[in-house]
């Protein structure tokens, strides 16, 4: 029996893009209130929660790569909610850059996709662990991607993060356990805008070669993350795939 949502409370970073847009909807579809987590994209943020199903949603800024914001907003969630049942470290970022060109790949992007996909994503627990804790039953979920062990995918440096990510996942778990779970979604191709922007022919090659036929939606990674929060309950340090079986062939 999948556990109830009503009411629980849940911090998606990066709420304004395809995927935390899908993971709110789902979340809010089942009675959580969504704390819209933004760095830039306030407008569309607000714009997220005036759409959401239910009441109490907010967009706050949630810049991942600012530590002393991030603690300014588990202070203010604090003394204005009290808890903080769900987080959803969503926030990332690459650059295509082909393998082979290493020189393509600068030392800044190399910098920025660390701190913003790992760093981040650690800055995040680090800040809301009190919260999550107050919560008796807290659940991270960090939103990886199949990159970080197939070692495919828009950079070498981004699939190294993924990697950090699914490590990190695993330590973090250990670490926080039993109160808080901590476990990774690992996507596949995902239908938006980045998939939109790549070669045609190329996105039809991951098609052919995914058992299942197509890439996977946003609202996929979003059932995956409403399904740790309710009914896989037992979960934790484990990446979960959502990748229609893309690396078996």
């Amino acid at each position: 029996m999948a556990l109830s949502l009503q009411g629980k409370v849940a911090l998606v970073t990066g709420a304004a893009g395809g995927i935390g847009d899908a993971i709110c909807q789902a979340l809010a579809a089942r009675g959580v209130r969504i704390i819209a987590g933004y760095n830039s994209s306030s407008e569309r943020a607000r714009h997220l929660c005036e759409q959401l199903p239910g009441q109490g949603h907010i967009a706050m800024h949630a810049p991942v790569l600012d530590s002393a914001a991030l603690k300014t907003l588990s202070d203010n969630l604090s003394r204005d909610i009290g808890h903080l049942d769900i987080l959803v470290n969503n926030a990332g970022m690459t650059q295509v850059v082909a393998h082979d060109d290493l020189d393509g790949l600068g030392d800044d992007v190399i910098d920025q996709i660390f701190a913003t996909n790992v760093r981040g994503a650690f800055a995040c627990v680090r800040a809301f662990r009190p919260l999550l804790q107050e919560s008796g039953d807290g659940l991270v979920v960090n939103i990886s991607s199949i990159a970080g062990t197939t070692a495919v995918g828009s950079n070498v440096a981004y699939c190294a993060s993924k990697a950090a990510v699914n490590s990190m996942t695993m330590s973090l778990a250990r670490a926080l356990a039993p109160d808080i779970r901590v476990v990774a979604v690992a996507p596949g191709w995902v239908d938006g805008d980045y998939a939109r922007r790549a070669d045609p022919v190329y996105l039809q090659q991951q098609i052919d070669h995914t058992p299942l036929k197509r890439i996977a939606q946003a609202q996929d990674v979003a059932d995956a993350v409403v399904a740790l929060a309710s009914t896989m309950t037992f979960n934790t340090g484990c990446v979960i795939p959502v990748d229609g079986g893309r690396p078996l062939m």
